[in-house]
């Protein structure tokens, strides 16, 4: 007789699985709905009374509406842009066999991770004397640098898991080409296509140090005009309706994406690569051609790290155990790296701790209508902190975690957490995937040998993302170790993080401070590189978006 597998079977089932809805629900509803909440009442809310008249002023103002409608259109062409180049790139990587098939998808990998300052200094650097320095086009070029890994693995995952059979089959009853990909693969390929152009849009519209390096104040969106009313103006009422603006559209696009993702069934099976055809080659051009690409704004960077004055040397590089020109700097960055290293382990550990618990819960499908839709809840929940602006995040953090029991203010333990928050659904995405393709006939088949409930996760589902685990926590280190955001908020000078210590550089007048600057970017640009390398090698097929 099969075993039963409803909760209730077990009673030391039913309170390990409440305690592991606990821990991330708990997670969530202190370190990021009560901030976000707090700071949208303090600004909506001054009175005790709904400011109606407030919100109407602050979306009325000529600044306001073109602040949103920028964002806005410059999200939208940089996610067209996005998946015109990553569908070429994501057929090639997913279903052709070539010699550099391996270098091509680290190389496309890499800007994903990057941290965004780094992006910034990047293009800055690259286009810096030319027209585009400072321009529009710069900011979009970043953007569409930064997300084409997310087209890539996004669909690059259900390209290769596709039967190639039915395309065979057209071909020769003499479709051509293009009908074959637009009648039948794209076709198949809809709803991981809107799904990555879902997060690319998100990641878009609410991008934030690329922006506020590149733009500065000349172009805004509405993830660097918050940062502005925050901080420069103290206007939490402006800075709360943006916000609540910005949290409408993520919440739509999650939505969207949850729905398109429902659609979509997940295979492990992953078909056979082939060698190029001659049809191929054009494919195969535009792929080197965009890791080219990605490439170029890496090699201007360290080009001009190299640069001192009218000569070349390693003068920025021996300038970062310094506190820069005129002491500058409260530490050097090499200190500043070591901050960041520190802080990323420790979010890495958080942000593994969740994301496996919350995995293992999501990958189950109870048999009750009300309970899966809980879990679309929770998994809908994870995902809102890539999509809320990290500024109201982390003055979220000094406002409301500054009175016992949890008068955090001056913990340097708030940086981890604001960046673990960033890092879980990531780690989620990588791991979901993979426990989802668990058959329940294998838990099914433990648990009549006698295994318990936690032994059956240990041995058969942690058994088979083994992998995709060690890839999501180099992941999810690299994210927290590039994390900006709320990080300029929650650190303070003498624990100040590499990235935070960056930016400020790059606002300090002298040429020894900017190589110093673009010479830590570098560092920081080939530790992340050094990550993603480890990932790749430990890349599963079919195991993930990322």
């Amino acid at each position: 007789m099969r075993p039963s597998t409803r909760l209730n079977a077990h009673p030391a089932t039913i309170a390990a699985w409440t305690l592991g809805i606990a821990l991330p629900v708990a997670f969530i509803g202190v370190f990021f709905a009560w901030p976000v909440a707090t700071i949208l009442a303090r600004g909506l809310f001054p009175s005790g009374a709904l400011d109606l008249a407030g919100i109407v002023e602050v979306l009325s103002r000529p600044r306001t509406i073109r602040i949103i409608g920028f964002t806005v259109g410059l999200a939208a062409a940089a996610t067209a842009i996005t998946l015109l180049l990553g569908m070429p790139a994501a057929y090639a990587l997913s279903r052709l066999r070539f010699r550099g098939r391996g270098v091509l998808r680290a190389a496309v990998l890499v800007p994903f991770v990057l941290p965004t300052v780094v992006v910034g200094i990047a293009f800055r650097t690259l286009f810096r004397g030319t027209p585009l320095d400072g321009s529009v086009l710069a900011i979009l070029a970043a953007l569409v640098f930064f997300n084409v890994a997310v087209v890539v693995r996004t669909v690059g995952v259900s390209w290769e898991s596709l039967d190639p059979r039915q395309e065979e089959a057209a071909r020769v009853l003499g479709a051509g080409p293009v009908r074959v990909f637009v009648t039948i693969t794209l076709r198949r390929l809809g709803p991981s296509v809107a799904a990555a152009a879902s997060i690319v849009f998100l990641f878009c519209s609410t991008a934030f140090g690329t922006v506020l390096v590149l733009g500065g104040a000349q172009y805004s969106t509405i993830e660097t005009e918050i940062w502005l009313l925050t901080t420069q103006f103290l206007d939490l009422r402006a800075a709360s309706v943006l916000s609540i603006t910005q949290l409408l559209v993520v919440v739509a696009l999650l939505v969207v994406t949850a729905r398109v993702r429902g659609r979509t069934t997940f295979q492990r099976r992953s078909f056979a690569t082939r060698r190029p055809r001659r049809a191929d080659r054009p494919v195969v051009i535009v792929t080197f051609l965009v890791a080219v690409a990605l490439v170029i704004p890496l090699g201007a960077l360290l080009r001009r790290s190299l640069q001192v004055g009218d000569d070349w040397g390693l003068g920025n590089y021996l300038a970062l155990a310094t506190t820069g020109s005129r002491n500058a700097l409260a530490i050097s960055p090499w200190t500043a790296l070591g901050n960041s290293l520190g802080f990323a382990a420790a979010a890495t550990g958080i942000a593994m701790l969740l994301g496996l618990v919350t995995s293992v819960l999501l990958s189950r499908r109870p048999r009750s209508p009300s309970a899966r839709r809980g879990l679309d809840l929770l998994d809908g929940a994870l995902m809102l902190p890539l999509g809320v602006s990290a500024v109201t995040v982390g003055f979220g953090f000094l406002i409301t975690l500054n009175a016992p029991p949890l008068d955090l203010r001056a913990s340097p333990i708030l940086v981890p957490i604001a960046q673990a928050l960033v890092a879980t659904p990531l780690v989620v995405r990588t791991l979901l995937p993979v426990l989802r393709s668990v058959g329940s006939r294998m838990r099914e088949a433990a648990a009549t040998l006698g295994a318990a409930p936690w032994r059956v996760i240990l041995t058969i589902d942690l058994g088979v993302a083994a992998r995709a685990a060690l890839a999501a926590t180099g992941l999810a280190f690299t994210v927290a170790l590039g994390e900006f955001g709320a990080t300029t908020f929650l650190s303070r000078p003498s624990n100040a993080t590499l990235p935070v210590v960056i930016y400020r550089l790059i606002g300090l007048p002298g040429g020894d401070n900017a190589g110093m600057a673009i010479a830590a970017s570098v560092v920081l640009a080939a530790l992340t590189v050094a990550v993603v390398a480890l990932i790749e090698r430990l890349r599963i097929d079919s195991a993930g978006a990322f």
